[in-house]
């Protein structure tokens, strides 16, 4: 008697593709290594024990909540550990460390496994986690830290660039053209490397040129420990955009939005009326860089389709407008990444094309 083959044949997609999602978390956590490195090198070596503190308590509460649903080596795919350093690349350099902690378990039971574990959740942990303890330890967390790497003024050591900006306007009076010049006049410290780029940067452009790039491209600034240097940000994105990790669509959306929008009306602020906002300011400021690549990409909250993706960027890069400039907060990465959150499955119901089947077209015969 003949023996029979038989074959399994499971559900869509059938297509094996050799990068494993721990191979794309320990990707993404490698290439945000030198930002971490970085801040360490210029906040102190507590940075290291806030990191340690953010991931270890994410990874116990992925360890407790996996074992709970009968799930067998819950650490593996790495998700948790990234989880736990994108939160601690959100924090200031001098956070009490039940902070961290708090903000990691939220992420992790509240945010993640709530919903069912990796790839359910409809929401960021990590940015869920952040704005989590935001809202509920705002002034721990608006404290920041100067670069011991400047020779900073006691006055503004507990203020970031944005935070120092949007406080000084309520009640400014002066004639500052933008916000490098409002920094300059308002006595905000400036490192001799930024002194040296900057003359640099006249002999070629004018003298039209304030000084402070060079600090806010590099991280010489105040900020969270691990969204400082867009410098080093840029190189690991560069590299996941290299392995095909992340694409550029959610990305050049996100910035470009953001870009023209603040170019046509950020301004404003200082009477230099319209198409007169910085750019360069706000793209190197704040967490926008670690918010476009690294947050905003996670392919568990982003939408399916390339068109999908267009629309969400284009979304989150007005709302963080929209929130920095005329919000009283001022950041706005986080709460506008969460918000097109969720929109995402809108998004996808009315941007992906159907997979099954063809229109039938007007006046055929059956």
């Amino acid at each position: 008697m003949e023996e029979k083959q038989t074959r399994l044949v499971e559900a869509a997609p059938q297509i094996h593709h050799p990068d494993s999602t721990a191979k794309i978390m320990w990707t993404v956590s490698l290439c945000l290594a030198p930002a971490g490195i970085w801040g360490v090198y210029v906040f102190g070596i507590r940075v290291l024990a806030v990191l340690g503190v953010s991931i270890l308590s994410a990874m116990l509460a992925e360890y407790g909540m996996a074992r709970a649903a009968g799930r067998e080596n819950p650490l593996g795919d790495g998700s948790a550990f990234l989880t736990g350093l994108l939160i601690g690349y959100n924090l200031p350099p001098a956070i009490p460390y039940h902070i961290p902690v708090l903000a990691s378990l939220f992420a992790i039971v509240i945010v993640k496994w709530t919903f069912g574990g990796l790839g359910r959740n409809w929401m960021n942990p990590a940015l869920a986690g952040r704005v989590f303890v935001f809202f509920s330890w705002t002034g721990e967390m608006t404290n920041w830290t100067m670069p011991r790497t400047m020779d900073a003024a006691d006055t503004v050591s507990g203020a970031s660039v944005l935070g120092f900006i949007k406080s000084g306007l309520i009640d400014y009076q002066g004639s500052a053209r933008g916000p490098m010049e409002f920094l300059r006049g308002s006595g905000y410290p400036q490192s001799s490397a930024d002194v040296r780029a900057t003359e640099w940067l006249r002999g070629i452009f004018g003298e039209g040129v304030p000084g402070g790039y060079w600090d806010l491209f590099v991280g010489n600034v105040p900020g969270s420990l691990g969204e400082v240097s867009a410098l080093l940000l840029l190189l690991g994105a560069a590299y996941l955009l290299y392995r095909k990790i992340i694409t550029w669509e959610i990305p050049v959306s996100y910035l470009l939005s953001f870009s023209l929008l603040v170019w046509i009306f950020g301004g404003f602020d200082f009477n230099a009326g319209i198409f007169s906002g910085d750019v360069f300011f706000h793209l190197f400021s704040g967490g926008l860089i670690l918010g476009a690549f690294y947050m905003a990409t996670d392919m568990v909250t982003s939408p399916l389709s390339r068109r999908g993706m267009l629309i969400y960027g284009v979304g989150v890069g007005f709302f963080t407008f929209l929130i920095r400039i005329y919000g009283s907060f001022p950041e706005g990465v986080s709460l506008a990444i969460i918000l097109m959150n969720i929109f995402v499955p809108m998004i996808n119901r009315y941007s992906t094309r159907r997979i099954f089947g063809v229109a039938e077209e007007k006046g055929s015969s059956v």
